[in-house]
């Protein structure tokens, strides 16, 4: 056991949180005590938990000097990350963040663990499933992490899919135009693309092509290369769906596939493309599952306490969760770790 103080800094105050919850949040991930005395910080434990602490406001200091505020929302999360891994420090989550974001109008910066080895799978792996509750970041995390591909070059376009009118696809008894009748369903890959990229320039790249964003049906027959293919809502194809999109990536691309398994809008929940795709695939090279939990929400508040509500329930809307196969998807491991 050791004590170690900590000199006060001007500005260091919002690295304590809103009612010290950052300071509340080291120490009990940490197991250390920290006290705020007017001259110091005074932090006591083990010498390795110690130096923990000491490293985070020594990378706060430096973040803070070089123009780098995060809100405290944020801060907490990158705090819940650095505290929970030792691999992990605050400044390399900021600096990684930065490169990822080169380009974008915000940082793209995951918020919980699981975001983080998300992100980092998808750096590492020509093929992603992202598999979990609503509001964890599956679909956000994708797209910005497709933008700042297409940004930096390493792809030439950016392939926006999803199965339209639930699984059917029945888009001919809607009105309008096929932009028209598709764009409702495409409508948070849009969000998402807006928040990321000036608006004038996402409207010139649609334009050219150079993101198109277009329903499942219509992906039959190509091969896709040097692109970024995100699947949205992945829980809603078929087997069949599944194969065929599965086989269009070309070379030099990458493709991420989205889905919530308590979501399945199929009149036969057990069909659905993506529970057989889990099964299938699961230790694939080059392959790699993802799976969110409540935790990972970064909705409002009350998003979490509803994923968990249902679980506790023990079936989601539509589905018995007892009729479905149990498919555990391994554990998520990143290259990049």
């Amino acid at each position: 056991m050791v004590k170690k103080s900590l000199q006060l800094t001007l500005g260091i105050e919002p690295l304590y949180g809103t009612r010290d919850e950052n300071l509340r949040l080291m120490e009990d991930g940490l197991d250390v005590q920290i006290d705020l005395r007017s001259d110091a910080i005074y932090v006591s434990g083990e010498p390795t938990a110690v130096a923990r602490v000491e490293g985070i406001f020594a990378d706060f200091e430096h973040l803070r000097k070089v123009g780098v505020h995060p809100h405290n929302g944020e801060l907490h999360a990158l705090l819940k990350m650095v505290v929970g891994d030792p691999a992990v420090t605050l400044r390399g989550l900021i600096d990684s963040g930065k490169q990822r974001s080169a380009g974008v109008k915000r940082m793209v910066q995951p918020r919980s663990t699981n975001q983080r080895k998300y992100v980092e799978a998808i750096e590492g792996n020509d093929m992603v499933f992202g598999l979990g509750p609503a509001g964890t970041g599956k679909t956000y995390l994708a797209v910005a992490m497709a933008v700042s591909a297409l940004l930096a070059k390493k792809v030439s376009r950016i392939i926006l899919v999803r199965p339209a009118v639930e699984a059917g696809e029945r888009l001919g008894f809607l009105p309008g135009s096929l932009q028209e009748k598709v764009d409702p369903y495409m409508r948070p890959l849009y969000d998402a693309l807006y928040d990321l990229i000036d608006p004038v320039k996402v409207d010139k790249m649609l334009e050219t092509n150079v993101i198109e964003i277009a329903p499942l049906a219509f992906m039959r027959g190509r091969t896709l290369s040097e692109a970024f293919i995100i699947m949205d809502e992945a829980q809603n194809t078929t087997n069949e769906q599944m194969k065929m999109f599965l086989t269009r990536l070309g070379g030099s691309s990458k493709a991420v596939i989205t889905g919530d398994l308590s979501q399945i809008d199929l009149p036969n929940p057990k069909k659905s493309g993506l529970l057989e795709a889990i099964s299938v695939l699961e230790g694939v090279e080059g392959i790699q599952f993802c799976r969110f939990e409540d935790v990972d929400v970064v909705r409002h508040q009350l998003v979490q306490r509803i994923v968990r509500a249902y679980d506790a329930h023990g079936r989601t809307p539509g589905v018995d969760a007892a009729e479905l196969p149990v498919v555990e998807p391994r554990s998520l491991t990143s290259k990049t770790q």
